[in-house]
């Protein structure tokens, strides 16, 4: 938990922000690498990073926040994280030298692996690969040979090159880290209801968990299962169209009707060349790892800065991933058959020069629009992600593709998330809509 999330971005922030401690034979002005020295560089950059809050779903917990302006005010370690690991390929994306951002996207490569909650050996031998180029161009980026920045060579950057090795000897890292430990010591302190005795509260709070976690443990479903939201469809698989939903059925855009066609066709049905569907659409998808998915049916009406955006998806059809913005899911029969379907606009392949030169971390993609508009099936969907617009793309290239250009974030550990039975809550959400 702390050696990534905390250790790893203190290190490259103190050498990037130029607060590194300066030996006297040295000269911080030498530091090419110190391109947030310049206080206005920063604070762009801080808010870069606030304006992509609307875009992370609430699945992803707690966004990182402006780090110019509250990275000395308790930033927390998974802020660090998503900030560093997540957003960061993109938006320090010509900010720093090139030589320093390709090292750097190894770096996050290599960790971003070690996130995952299973990793297949051929992913193991990669991240090691990556990690050991990370730590050695580290030394001759940085540290140069040079005795006065010998200090540069914290002990975090030699133990994460170790990591991979470790996950053949105990696992994935996200399985045995100290994110448990610290959810749990949080929880505990919540329940003390008893101030005069602190410790003897705690402690009986402990023992109860501990007598509850035994009693799960030898009687698996002791549990009730849980229920459904008022008004939900359960489509099998552990997929859940949940509400709102239209009271009668309404008709598609010219873009949709023809998303409707194709798909029709592709399923053997004859449509007319004048066929315009109605829809009773749904607003929300609930997905077996816990994630809700939500369309721009709802989204759109609210304004963007009370939003924490939540219908982009990576989805997998015909064996090949992709990413698309949900417009609405929607039921329909073919040959007696209830489809269960979601109707969405597509996001293009990643630009291929920016994949390769990241190591595969800073993913650009276009947004299509009306341009590819397709319906699929609902189950094809695998995980709610994070699209937030590039600002850093169109600065470089211009070659036409710079409109509607996103950069995109995955939730680390989600995984995990799954199998502990993680469902994310509405209520408060809904809760704060109607206070507002």
């Amino acid at each position: 938990m702390h050696l990534p999330a905390l250790n790893i971005p203190d290190l490259y922030l103190s050498l990037w922000r130029g607060t590194m401690e300066c030996d006297k034979n040295d000269n911080k002005d030498t530091w090419d690498w110190a391109v947030f020295r310049d206080i206005s560089i920063w604070k762009e950059h801080g808010r870069e990073v606030a304006a992509a809050t609307p875009y992370i779903p609430g699945s992803f917990d707690r966004p990182p926040r402006n780090p110019a302006e509250k990275m000395n005010s308790g930033y927390k370690a998974w802020e660090y994280l998503l900030y560093f690991f997540g957003l960061g390929p993109c938006l320090f994306y010509g900010r720093l030298p090139h030589k320093y951002w390709m090292q750097y996207c190894k770096l996050v490569q290599g960790v971003t692996i070690l996130l995952q909650d299973s990793i297949a050996q051929a992913e193991i031998k990669e991240s090691n690969n990556r990690l050991s180029e990370a730590c050695v161009e580290f030394e001759e980026l940085y540290i140069q040979r040079k005795a006065e920045q010998i200090h540069f060579a914290w002990p975090s950057m030699h133990n994460i090159a170790h990591m991979p090795h470790e996950v053949l000897r105990v696992g994935p890292g996200m399985i045995s880290s100290q994110w448990t430990m610290e959810r749990t010591i949080g929880n505990l302190g919540e329940e003390i209801n008893l101030h005069s005795n602190p410790y003897a509260n705690i402690a009986n709070c402990g023992v109860r968990r501990c007598q509850i976690n035994a009693l799960k443990a030898m009687i698996p479903d002791i549990d009730p299962p849980a229920k459904q939201p008022h008004g939900a469809l359960d489509i099998g698989d552990g997929f859940v169209f949940l509400r709102a939903k239209d009271r009668t059925a309404r008709a598609v855009t010219e873009a949709e009707a023809e998303a409707f066609q194709e798909y029709l066709e592709d399923q053997g049905v004859e449509v007319e060349e004048s066929f315009h569907p109605q829809v009773t659409r749904w607003a929300r998808l609930r997905l077996p790892n816990g994630q809700i998915a939500r369309s721009c049916w709802k989204e759109e009406l609210k304004e963007l800065n009370h939003l924490q955006m939540t219908r982009n998806v990576k989805l997998n059809q015909n064996g090949s991933t992709g990413f698309a913005e949900i417009h609405y899911f929607t039921t329909f029969a073919v040959h007696d058959t209830v489809k269960f379907v979601a109707v969405g606009s597509f996001y293009g392949a990643p630009h291929q020069e920016l994949y390769e030169q990241s190591s595969r971390t800073y993913v650009s993609v276009q947004h299509f629009r009306d341009v590819d508009i397709r319906v699929f099936d609902a189950k094809a969907i695998l995980s709610v992600v994070t699209l937030f617009p590039d600002p850093c793309y169109p600065v470089f290239f211009q070659d036409g593709s710079q409109v509607d250009q996103y950069a995109l974030m995955q939730k680390p550990g989600l995984g995990i998330g799954q199998k502990l039975g993680y469902r994310e809550n509405d209520a408060a959400k809904n809760k704060a809509k109607n206070v507002k």
